[in-house]
């Protein structure tokens, strides 16, 4: 069970870093519809954060209990 939250918390990372990045490239081109897609993007970005911290205490907290 611990390397599956392992693995799901290194996904959960990569996808805040990618969510990071797609969000800063669509901000650097100047137009309303890059604005849009930068403002999901970082909404995104927010989501899968939410989301890796989450499964870092829970895989905090099943290593502490020895599961």
């Amino acid at each position: 069970m611990l390397i599956i939250l392992y693995i799901l918390t290194g996904l959960a990372f990569a996808c805040v870093v990618l969510t990071l990045v797609m969000g800063t490239v669509a901000m650097s081109k100047k137009s309303e519809e890059n604005r849009k897609k930068s403002n999901d993007w970082m909404w995104r970005r927010i989501y899968a954060q939410v989301a890796a911290i989450g499964l870092l205490a829970l895989t905090v907290y099943m290593k502490s209990k020895g599961t």
